[in-house]
């Protein structure tokens, strides 16, 4: 008996030892920084982060390191995985049973096996939103802490948890951000935020593409997410939280996508509740939940999981910058976020009081949330495990869903319809290409068709994509104005895109095999050898990415204006001839997936040239999201583009330009920008009231400018053009659609509308919509003449429909007030023309169907 207490106390000392030799060689963030994580008006830059994972993963044994992609701007992004050190040599294993759980595609009992043997797998990010200074800098510490604490909570947690954490996320924000806090430490701008995009080009929306996949960031993690790890639970990391709250955390607010599978929404209602109560216990006041955040809209890294079976968590923590600040606490509001702040409410029972606040305070919040996932985790394993498998034979055993969904070889667009495919398979789903024609009802698809079958674990997610969104009606009181949806509430992708996707209900039968990997991407043909050239379609919008690498090149691209036939094949107007018959139109083949055909003879139609040319874009320094997704558009369809500040357009050196794009934006923002007491003055003004006159002498000198929804206006009241903006007035009450998909139709034989399909979905986030009008002369004494104006000189390209007009999502006074009325007009205006777009048809990278209106309007100013 002696001799095994004796070893019970040897070992529990051995162990002690060991486990205080591992802290006292594994350097903390402190020791490489020279500050603790937190500290007042310190932070540390991404090289300085890169110096701590580096050194924590080569003298920690229970963390383990790899590099898992690139940011836009050449950044490595690091993944960690932390846990036991003999966890760790077996990483393989736990990543197989993760997959085989989170696909579902094996027997109850196979599952139940691996159940108990099995890791929770539970994912972590920072940095993502790079204004939001703490995480990135708390993730450092989160590492730290989970490979060296030695209580029995933590051994717990690392020898039950396979820990993924991606410390920063966005590593080019971090330093944009960092650099500018410490360029302003001590002026008035201490706090601002910076006047460029924290990420290249799409900044605060950098959590907005997670399921497009537009972004080397996403890509990089979404490949990791769905096709690799498959977590049980994702925490996403923000700092955004209701004022004078300390930290928002679920449960969230209705609605509740009903796509989503219930042991989810509860999933998440669990982790968090047990979040908040270890706050309380720890006694940080100041969590609040059940408001602002929702789960209906699938686009965000902790809403997209959903629709996988996963638990998305989202904090928005307090303090974001490493400024101090004092909140008077006789200044403490009745409520917070519409919830009483005296302790009475079950969604904030401990309020906060005020007084000072520290960004430490900040590191600490995240530091407790993330502990309390991994506290749950860790105690709820198994559970964990057994749901996410449960869930996915769920999906794969509904019957009430589609049987597939098909996409026939034959498409307007055969490249967005290629995108189409891999952008779903980003999301971990899974498809099969036709090996041979086959037949369902009465409808024959080609080899070559695509088929996504609906009995997947992933269901959730490929119904939610393919399908139309019905937001539920709500309002912030009975009779009161609508509330808005968190972000959006529609995006049907194959309406935002054109591509034709049908719906199958019945089985069919179909020689199909599993398309492995990511879709290839389409190589284009060069059909024969030309002595006149080649002809190539105007449906695709990599058709414009060719014509710019052609002219690139020095070649000569003309548009048909009238339709052609070449033997049996009619070309319509807009149709794209090239006269080179050299190896470079199989170079732009191959790059661009377009198929050139060689013509004997040059097209005895009428014909417009486009002259090699230079695009400007607008781009404010009120960082504009806007400005970024149309830069990134642009860049991927290789147009000869510059970036045109403020000083820029007073200066009026314009000529150059074909056309310059002004995107969305407020019209007093392009007119003043920001005010000299919110930012350094060099920053500051807006394009004023010459850059108006510039702008306007540019278009009256030929030039065309083109303007995206709110940017509209400014050229309508700047310019004096005959339209009018029939929303303008509207309140809430009348005219609402956040964010949704609205018919309209494209009037085909404008050479503005070129290679559209007649009818598109118009992406409309509180949008506008457009009339014409023709003033009148007024007479002596102000009386109306008979003799009415000239008509104005505008044509209308694009108009809402007559009928149906919500594609998907929530309208309010659609009928009313958008039925009819024109969505896109060019206006004449002196020897030049302004096309204004009433929506956004680049929205986020997502409206591929709408891309095509620009491109025309860009390559018919390079023709003029």
């Amino acid at each position: 008996m002696m001799n095994r207490l004796l070893t019970i106390v040897f070992l529990f000392f051995f162990c002690g030892t060991i486990s205080l030799i591992h802290a006292q060689k594994v350097p903390s963030p402190e020791d490489v920084f020279g500050f603790q994580v937190g500290a007042d008006y310190k932070l540390a830059d991404y090289d300085q982060m890169l110096d701590y994972y580096n050194q924590l993963a080569t003298t920690s044994d229970r963390v383990k390191m790899i590099d898992i992609g690139k940011s836009v701007m050449g950044r490595p992004i690091k993944l960690m995985f932390i846990s036991t050190k003999e966890n760790l040599a077996q990483l393989d294993k736990w990543k197989e049973i993760s997959t085989a759980l989170a696909r579902a595609k094996i027997t109850k009992e196979e599952a139940e096996a691996m159940v108990k043997d099995g890791k929770a797998i539970i994912w972590f990010d920072a940095g993502m939103h790079a204004s939001e200074r703490a995480h990135a800098q708390m993730a450092n510490e989160l590492a730290y802490k989970i490979a060296t604490e030695e209580t029995a909570e933590m051994q717990r947690i690392r020898e039950n948890v396979i820990t993924l954490l991606v410390p920063c996320i966005n590593p080019d924000g971090v330093d944009i951000v960092v650099d500018w806090y410490r360029k302003n430490l001590g002026t008035p701008f201490e706090t601002s935020r910076t006047p460029i995009l924290y990420q290249k080009y799409v900044g605060h929306d950098n959590n907005r593409d997670w399921f497009m996949n537009n972004m080397p960031e996403t890509k990089t993690a979404n490949r990791i997410l769905y096709r690799e790890w498959y977590p049980q639970i994702i925490h996403n990391h923000h700092q955004t939280s209701p004022s004078w709250a300390r930290i928002f955390l679920p449960p969230f607010r209705s609605p509740v996508n009903p796509r989503i599978h219930p042991g989810v929404t509860t999933g998440v209602n669990l982790v968090g509740t047990a979040m908040a109560n270890r706050f309380a216990m720890k006694k940080m006041p100041g969590v609040i939940s059940g408001t602002n955040f929702s789960m209906f809209w699938n686009g965000g890294m902790r809403t997209a999981p959903y629709y996988h079976n996963m638990i998305g968590i989202l904090t928005e923590v307090a303090h974001a910058t490493p400024t101090p600040r004092f909140y008077d606490p006789k200044k403490k509001p009745k409520r917070v976020a519409g919830i009483a702040s005296d302790g009475s409410e079950v969604f904030y029972p401990y309020p906060w009081e005020g007084g000072e606040s520290h960004f430490r305070d900040a590191v600490d919040y995240m530091l407790t949330a993330s502990m309390g996932i991994l506290e749950i985790a860790a105690d709820r394993k198994e559970q964990f495990l057994r749901n996410i498998y449960l869930m996915g034979r769920d999906a794969i055993e509904n019957k009430d869903e589609a049987y597939a969904y098909v996409l026939p070889a034959k498409q307007w667009d055969k490249g967005e319809a290629r995108n189409l495919v891999e952008i779903l398979q980003r999301g971990g789903l899974e498809a099969h290409r036709a090996t041979s024609d086959f037949t369902i009802g009465e409808k024959k698809y080609r080899e070559g068709s695509v088929v996504f079958y609906g009995a997947q674990a992933f269901r959730p997610f490929l119904v939610d994509l393919m399908e139309k969104q019905e937001y539920p009606n709500q309002y912030l009181y009975p009779g009161g104005p609508p509330k808005p949806p968190y972000d959006l509430a529609g995006w049907t992708l194959p309406m935002q895109m054109g591509i034709q996707v049908d719906r199958i209900d019945s089985t069919f039968t179909a020689n199909t095999e599993m398309i492995e990997g990511l879709i290839a991407p389409i190589t284009g043909t060069v059909n024969g050898k030309a002595k006149a050239g080649y002809l190539f379609s105007s449906t695709q919008n990599a058709s414009y990415k060719a014509v710019n690498l052609l002219l690139k090149e020095g070649e000569t691209v003309q548009r048909l204006v009238e339709e052609i036939s070449v033997g049996k094949t009619i070309y319509p107007a807009g149709t794209f001839w090239v006269g080179s018959n050299n190896d470079k139109i199989g170079q732009v083949a191959a790059k661009t997936g377009i198929d050139f055909v060689s013509v004997n003879k040059k097209p005895k139609v009428k014909r417009q040239t486009i002259k090699k040319f230079k695009v400007g874009i607008y781009k404010s320094w009120v960082a504009n999201m806007d400005e970024g997704w149309t830069r990134w558009m642009l860049r991927e369809h290789a147009f000869d583009l510059d970036t045109l500040q403020d000083a820029d357009i007073r200066r009026g050196d314009l000529a150059k330009y074909a056309a310059i794009i002004i995107p969305s934006q407020r019209p007093s923002s392009i007119m003043h920008g920001h005010d000299v007491s919110r930012m350094p003055k060099e920053y500051t003004g807006g394009i004023g009231l010459d850059g108006a006159k510039m702008f306007e002498a540019y278009i009256k000198k030929g030039g065309t400018l083109i303007t995206f929804d709110r940017a509209s206006d400014f050229a309508i009241d700047q310019f004096g053009l005959p339209i009018v903006n029939v929303t303008k007035s509207l309140s809430d009450k009348q005219f609402f659609i956040p964010g949704s998909l609205i018919r309209a139709n494209v009037d085909t034989k404008k050479t503005l509308a070129y290679g559209m399909q007649e009818e598109i979905a118009a992406s409309f986030s509180r949008s506008r919509a457009f009339k014409i009008y023709s003033p009148s002369y007024m007479g002596e004494g102000g009386k109306e003449d008979i003799k009415k104006a000239p008509a104005p000189k505008a044509e209308i390209i694009v108009k809402f429909a007559d009928k149906d007009l919500l594609m998907s999502g929530w309208a309010q006074g659609e009928d009313k007030y958008l039925k009819g009325k024109a969505a896109m007009i060019d206006v004449e205006h002196g020897d030049g023309n302004v096309v204004l777009f009433s929506f956004r048809p680049q929205f986020r990278g997502q409206p591929r169907g709408t891309y095509k209106l620009i491109f025309n309007s860009i390559f018919e100013a390079a023709s003029k």
